[in-house]
């Protein structure tokens, strides 16, 4: 194997979409599973894996999960919650990296939210905090480094991101700390996409592509997959799916010698 192929895939916890009401829904995990199975490939990074449950509660074993591994034999998998929080809301939460090639060093690193106030059912609340995970795999005969994360949605609280830098600045520092190949993925929820990139670009990380949306609830490049000099993309992909919010994010990489 000469290539190695990574899809990025924010899951929404298996809801699915409906343009006349995407809040209500229904949950179809199958559709999910046959999405992520349709890729086939090496590598799979999800966010929102999990739907969070009152008060913070966090399932073990996590169901969702539990059905993924089953249903992605072959894979080993890496999955974390965040740290419980009883402020969490009913959206998606937990990450998980999937791989045909063993993973180990598994890496939890929390990333704080910035306390910004926002209108819930009435209520006054504040952000939770955040999760970059990471986990090490052997891929073409070469060590890579894999991360994945999901960053508050500033945008959505009425916040701008260039005041809230906390976040990006530590998943930056985490990748400076790897000397050799990294590929980072995740739902980045940042509206300016084009600032992102140029940030990361900054610290020598590139992502395959910004000219396409993949949120379905704006016109957004929510979804990244950014890589290391080390790696060279070969070919990448967008496809919308009615498996969710979001949509898929392929790319099919090499090793730059």
């Amino acid at each position: 194997m000469k290539t190695f192929k990574i899809i990025q895939f924010n899951m929404q916890f298996g809801q699915t979409w409906d343009e006349t009401d995407p809040d209500h829904a229904p949950i179809d995990l199958d559709r999910t599973i046959a999405e992520i199975r349709s890729h086939d490939a090496d590598i799979v990074l999800l966010q929102e894996v999990e739907r969070a449950q009152p008060g913070g509660v966090q399932a073990e074993p996590p169901p969702n999960c539990t059905r993924l591994r089953a249903a992605l034999a072959g894979y080993d998998c890496f999955f974390s919650y965040p740290k419980p929080d009883s402020r969490e809301l009913p959206f998606g939460i937990g990450l998980a990296v999937f791989s045909r090639t063993p993973l180990r060093d598994g890496l939890k690193n929390d990333l704080p939210s910035p306390r910004v106030e926002f209108e819930f059912n009435g209520e006054t609340k504040t952000p939770t905090d955040r999760l970059l995970i990471g986990a090490k795999t052997t891929v073409c005969g070469r060590e890579l480094q894999i991360f994945n994360t999901h960053l508050l949605a500033l945008f959505m609280l009425h916040a701008h991101t260039q005041d809230h830098p906390i976040q990006r600045r530590l998943v930056l520092e985490a990748l400076r700390g790897v000397e050799g190949p990294l590929v980072l993925g995740g739902d980045f929820n940042v509206v300016s996409h084009e600032a992102l990139a140029r940030q990361f670009a900054a610290a020598g990380f590139q992502t395959v592509q910004t000219a396409e949306v993949t949120w379905r609830r704006g016109p957004c490049v929510l979804d990244h997959i950014f890589h290391s000099r080390h790696l060279r993309p070969v070919r990448h992909y967008v496809k919308p799916t009615m498996a969710s919010d979001h949509h898929v994010v392929a790319a099919e990489f090499e090793f730059a010698e």
